[in-house]
């Protein structure tokens, strides 16, 4: 079975810190912790320059851009938003989005019309028809458009696929991954705020979903069950997702309980399992058993803190002129807001947003 996401062989051996072409000018949107890690693994990049930070207020624009070596950085004022002032800054020619989940495709789509390409955040958008609003002003103007899956693109993950793929384990008929973390109580913070898009599900199911899609691909059919905070948003749920031929797939996201954040493949000869902590996500290790055997570890290394490999691919297809990736096609993120519709309908979960 040919996985549907499997990595070109080409990226598998590519040295993700050799250039690939023409130096790309960035812009940032946003300046809290993911953006302060994306941005310092963008840096490694020798065909990476970061033009341009915005931030709500002057000081976290400033003291970024000083932090990063930002040409230029912009701030809410009197005049109008820095998000806008970004976007009108005539040296960005690439915009990295990395606001809370409700604004992703109020920024995105003005970065597009603005004639910006855009990397950003996942989830893409709060909704499939959000998502879809943005794939078709994307390719109206030809311009780039991802969504930011980072752990797509690293070497762990593709080999994971890559043997799964191979036969080695037999047929694929089971995956299991999860994701779970106690989140701080406070219910003002972003990832429980209904008006931010908060909950489990929106912040975390991207990644058990890599596994099981990358293996088996799209599922034919999705039961989700979930726990539900006063405010209506997701604490925690779990997927079980199947397919015509039999194959299964369990999938739980929390964010009241710890969970070792690992995936396994399981097939009729043999499985794969990612080893080490935030393995879901960021796998350096993996175990695979094949056939009676003993089980074997294949390691793999990080680069910076693991967006390298992703930051590298839009890189890569600005510079030859693509509007999409082909390792991370804009299909794939349509699927994937089009599923999560389908759950939080299940759950009963709505945001401003939906309405």
């Amino acid at each position: 079975m040919t996985s549907p996401f499997i990595a070109r062989p080409e990226l598998l051996d590519a040295d993700p810190l050799a250039a690939t072409g023409r130096p790309v000018r960035w812009g940032v949107v946003a300046t809290g912790s993911i953006a302060a890690k994306v941005t310092a693994d963008l840096l490694l990049l020798p065909d990476a320059e970061l033009q341009a930070v915005s931030s709500r207020r002057a000081d976290r624009a400033q003291a970024f851009a000083e932090r990063f070596g930002a040409t230029a950085w912009y701030a809410d004022d009197a005049q109008g938003s820095g998000v806008d002032a970004l976007l009108a800054d005539p040296a960005v020619e690439a915009v990295y989005v990395a606001t809370p989940h409700a604004q992703h495709a109020a920024v995105v789509r003005a970065a597009l019309t603005a004639g910006k390409s855009v990397l950003c955040e996942k989830p893409l958008t709060i909704n499939a028809r959000e998502a879809t609003e943005l794939v078709e002003l994307a390719r109206e103007r030809g311009l780039f458009l991802m969504e930011a899956v980072w752990t797509r693109f690293l070497p762990a993950y593709q080999r994971a696929l890559e043997i799964a793929a191979s036969g080695e384990i037999g047929t694929v008929q089971w995956v299991s991954a999860e994701v779970g973390f106690p989140a701080p109580a406070d219910r003002t913070a972003r990832i429980w705020a209904p008006a931010d898009g908060g909950g489990a599900l929106l912040d975390l199911a991207v990644y058990p979903l890599l596994w099981a899609w990358g293996t088996l691909g799209l599922p034919d059919e999705v039961r989700a069950v979930g726990t539900l905070n006063a405010e209506g948003v997701d604490a925690q749920n779990a997927l079980t997702l199947t397919w015509a031929s039999g194959a299964q797939a369990q999938l739980t996201t929390s964010l009241l309980a710890r969970s070792p954040h690992t995936a396994m493949i399981c097939g009729t000869d043999g499985w794969v399992r990612t080893d080490g902590a935030d393995s879901v996500y960021r796998p350096t290790r993996l175990d695979v058993q094949a056939g009676e055997g003993p089980a074997r570890t294949e390691e793999f290394g990080l680069i910076g803190s693991g967006y390298v490999h992703e930051l590298r691919e839009v890189t890569r297809c600005l510079q030859q002129g693509l509007t999409e990736s082909p390792v991370l096609p804009l299909e794939h993120s349509l699927a994937t807001m089009r599923l999560l519709d389908g759950v939080r309908e299940q759950l009963g979960v709505v945001y401003p947003n939906d309405r």
